[in-house]
């Protein structure tokens, strides 16, 4: 179902993937049909937060029955695009990337890693879960070929502004972004969704000393 509102605010959208994980889970167990409250419950949310947030994307519940899980999921499946998965790229494949590549399973999130890039000798060659990892300097070749939409990034911050113009040029429109490069500020028309393990753990520190 297609979204009634382009202007969706991002903690609306940062939400729906929580909403598909919990879903995903009750229709493991068996559960048919939910309640906004009652998934307001498991979530740790309100309903009528819920019920706002959901009816961005369409109308999905029924009042006096509650949601059909089954279906909810389907669509919360489309509308986060897992059933057109977006061709994407790698560069860095380094201990990060590896971690990424063997633990997440990326077409299960709407990807399709299609190519691994780097610049050290001692892995171009070598395979990652089936994909050999390319020199950089195949990107353009590559990217002319395979027309990648979607670039993880896995590489070091210096490292970052020479390459990322680069794919931009190439025609790549979207970056998950874990180098610390702030790709938004020198390209404002690109999609990036920044990663920051650092800031996450110094978030955490924080708020346990606050508690102490």
């Amino acid at each position: 179902m297609a979204s009634k509102d382009t202007s969706i605010s991002m903690s609306v959208i940062r939400r729906l993937p929580r909403y598909y994980r919990f879903l995903h889970d009750l229709k493991e167990n068996g559960v048919q049909r939910i309640s906004s409250r009652e998934l307001a419950q498991r979530m740790g949310l309100t309903a009528s937060q819920i019920r706002q947030d959901l009816n961005c994307f369409g109308e999905f519940g029924q009042q006096g029955y509650g949601y059909a899980v089954d279906q909810l999921y389907n669509e919360l499946y489309h509308i986060l695009g897992m059933d057109d998965l977006t061709p994407a790229i790698m560069l860095g494949a380094g201990n990060l990337g590896h971690a990424l590549i063997n633990h997440m399973n990326f077409a299960n999130r709407g990807v399709k890693l299609e190519g691994i890039f780097d610049d050290a000798e001692h892995l171009i060659g070598t395979d990652i879960q089936g994909i050999t990892i390319q020199s950089t300097e195949a990107l353009e070749e590559f990217c002319d070929r395979q027309k990648p939409q979607l670039a993880v990034l896995c590489i070091p911050k210096e490292a970052a502004p020479r390459l990322v113009k680069r794919l931009v040029k190439c025609g790549v429109t979207a970056f998950w972004n874990f180098s610390h490069y702030d790709i938004a500020m020198q390209y404002p028309d690109v999609i990036v969704e920044n990663v920051h393990l650092g800031d996450s753990l110094m978030t955490l520190s924080h708020l346990l000393k606050r508690e102490k």
